[in-house]
């Protein structure tokens, strides 16, 4: 699975950091940073509700 952001829909709420704080990172005043984009199957139901969540709808996931 990849991690696909949409950094135009991105506002930097940080609900993907509070979901998954192992594979977003997002700055006070910034947009978020994906520390793993092609996180391992262990970190799924982490992510999904990241992208769940995520006020924007700036996540998304591809399979590979």
């Amino acid at each position: 699975m990849r991690i696909v952001v949409d950094l135009d829909l991105c506002q930097g709420h940080a609900v993907c950091e509070s979901e998954a704080p192992e594979l977003f990172e997002v700055p006070k005043h910034g947009k978020v940073t994906v520390l793993d984009p092609s996180p391992p199957e262990a970190l799924r139901a982490a992510l999904a509700l990241a992208v769940k969540y995520c006020p924007t709808q700036a996540l998304r996931v591809e399979e590979d």
